[in-house]
C-alpha cells in the first residue's frame, strides 16, 4: 500500500489540501480535509512554496508533481506549464500549443479537471475576449490570483 500524505494551508483565498504520496503531489485544492494531516517533507516543501508564492516571492514551482489523468489530460496540464507567471493565454491559444486547435472545449474540460490548483496554473487561462471564464476554485479566486500575480494584490 502506497502510503498517503496530507497538508492543509490557510491561504488569502482559502484553504488549501496538499495530498501526496513518497515521491510526488499529487493534488493540491480547495476543499478540506478528509482526515488528520500526516505531512511529509514532500507536503511541507509544497506549503513552503505556496506561501512563498501568496507572499509575492515565487513565480515558479519546483516541486515533483503526478496528477492522475488521461494522456489529452496531462498534455493540457504540461501547456498550462508554459504559461508565464503573470500572463494568461486563452483556451484557444492553449489548444494551439497543445497542436489541438479544434480541442478548445476539451481544452476547458481538462483544465477544469485540473487535480493541483496554482501549482498547475489553469487560473492564467481566460476566455477568447479576455473574460474570466471557468475556474473549479470560483472566479472570485481567479481574479485573486491573477491581480497577485499582477502585483495589484498582496496576501
Amino acid at each position: 500500500m502506497t502510503q498517503h500524505y496530507q497538508s492543509w494551508l490557510d491561504t488569502p483565498v482559502g484553504r488549501l489540501v496538499i495530498d501526496a504520496n513518497a515521491q510526488a503531489i499529487l493534488a493540491v485544492t480547495f476543499t478540506e480535509p478528509q482526515s488528520a494531516a500526516t505531512e511529509s517533507a514532500l507536503t511541507r516543501q509544497a506549503k513552503a512554496q505556496l506561501l512563498e508564492y501568496f507572499a509575492g516571492q515565487r513565480q515558479h514551482f519546483d516541486l515533483p508533481l503526478a496528477p492522475a489523468g488521461t494522456p489529452f489530460r496531462q498534455s493540457a496540464w504540461q501547456a498550462l506549464c508554459t504559461i508565464p507567471y503573470g500572463q494568461t493565454r486563452s483556451y484557444g491559444e492553449q489548444a494551439e500549443v497543445m497542436g489541438k486547435p479544434t480541442a478548445v472545449r476539451a481544452v476547458g474540460a481538462a483544465n477544469g479537471a485540473n487535480p493541483i490548483a496554482i501549482v498547475i496554473p489553469c487560473h492564467r487561462v481566460i476566455g477568447k475576449n479576455g473574460s474570466l471564464t471557468g475556474y473549479a476554485g470560483g472566479l472570485d479566486r481567479k481574479a485573486w490570483l491573477l491581480a497577485l500575480e499582477r502585483g495589484e494584490v498582496r496576501a
